[in-house]
């Protein structure tokens, strides 16, 4: 952790034993010890000895009042997460709209609230970062009923996780602090992330398995585009930043007047007017939509023919928004990758929510980690 109070973002599956125990609570609490014991493979003795630690940091709870009588001999009692003592706040900055989100630590959203990004970031970029941490603030302040264990925060553009310091060329934010500004506005620690690697994160950290495997590839598309990669239980994180596809070669038909564009130019509401004005027919509208749900299924093959992964997520109103879902994207991409398998696209498990999900996985990703001496900090 720096003097400004920002820790790196690590997005991954914690792997020690209070992670695991907690992570198997998390998922498939209500849970009897043996069945924990199961799903971690470690001892008996040593869950024993992180439900204990677990609980004395008021992150669990063990549960007498749902024990089923009618069983014989001694009864279970179960554990279940203690979701009322604490939560996390979260803060996505999107082009054109910001989430803010307060969660608990199983990751289920308490409050959103979403905010046009050019109402609070016009004028300076220094004085909308401070807007942004002082609206996050004000959200926090609702919930004094519960101690904040963490804070996190996810944007577009160049991420310093090691510093909190942004740049978001959208918004002509350059080397702006913004892990630092909310630490001061919130008082705990932040961890800021690149936003497709953060809903990437929320796929692997909010889901439903208590042990992920395999790969995966998580596709974003809506006014920008973006990929990330899981691997096994950790969101690939480049030491030098995220990698872009926006300059993809593809070949947008009716999206664009040249027969080879960059991906990022023909996705975006401005390229679908462009091209709609240009058409101007009456059926321009699903012309449009056909040809961005081929255009994103041809550049998602290509993209799974590199790397092969076992799974491909995809997120963002570009894929979500033709009138057929994703049977388009799929046709294009199943017609154009040249892996021998057959392979289906599959949506995000949070929907149109994604954006609120990413930061809450970011600051999430890190109470997973160590869980006992995260809540041990909050409370000191």
């Amino acid at each position: 952790m720096t003097g400004s109070g920002v820790v790196a973002a690590k997005l991954r599956v914690g792997s020690a034993p209070a992670s695991m125990v907690l992570n198997a609570i998390r998922v498939g609490g209500p849970a009897m010890r043996d069945e924990i014991t199961a799903r971690t493979g470690l001892s008996p003795a040593t869950v024993n000895r992180q439900i204990t630690a677990l609980a004395a940091a008021g992150l669990v709870d063990e549960r007498p009042d749902l024990v089923d009588s009618r069983g014989v001999g001694r009864p279970k009692i179960p554990i279940t997460l203690d979701r009322d003592r604490y939560c996390v706040a979260g803060i996505h900055i999107g082009a054109r709209r910001t989430a803010l989100v307060i969660a608990d630590i199983g990751g289920r959203t308490l409050y959103s609230h979403a905010i046009a990004t050019q109402d609070v970031c016009g004028g300076s970029a220094e004085a909308a970062v401070e807007r942004l941490a002082a609206a996050l603030a004000e959200l926090v302040g609702r919930f004094s009923g519960r101690r904040v264990l963490w804070a996190g925060a996810a944007l577009g553009g160049g991420v310093d996780a090691e510093t909190g310091v942004v740049d978001h060329p959208i918004l002509r934010w350059r080397s702006q602090p913004l892990g630092p500004r909310l630490h001061d506005a919130l008082g705990v620690r932040v961890s800021v992330a690149e936003h497709v690697q953060a809903m990437a994160a929320a796929e692997l950290l909010l889901g439903g398995e208590v042990v992920p495997h395999g790969a995966a590839l998580f596709f974003y598309a809506r006014e920008t585009v973006g990929m990330a990669m899981i691997f096994e239980d950790e969101v690939h994180q480049p030491t030098r930043g995220a990698g872009s596809i926006a300059s993809l070669p593809v070949a947008p038909g009716p999206l664009d007047t040249e027969p080879i564009a960059a991906l990022q130019t023909v996705i975006g509401t401005a390229a679908l007017k462009a091209a709609a004005a240009r058409l101007g027919t009456g059926d321009d509208a699903q012309v449009l939509a056909d040809a961005r749900a081929r255009v994103l299924g041809q550049a998602v093959a290509v993209m799974r023919d590199v790397v092969n992964p076992d799974s491909v997520i995809v997120a963002g109103e570009a894929f979500a928004a033709h009138p057929r879902g994703l049977a388009p994207v799929q046709a294009a991409f199943d017609a154009a990758t040249s892996t021998g398998w057959p392979l289906e696209i599959v949506p995000t498990r949070f929907g149109v929510h994604v954006p609120e999900a990413a930061p809450v996985a970011v600051a999430l990703s890190a109470v997973y980690a160590d869980p006992v001496a995260v809540a041990a900090a909050a409370v000191s």
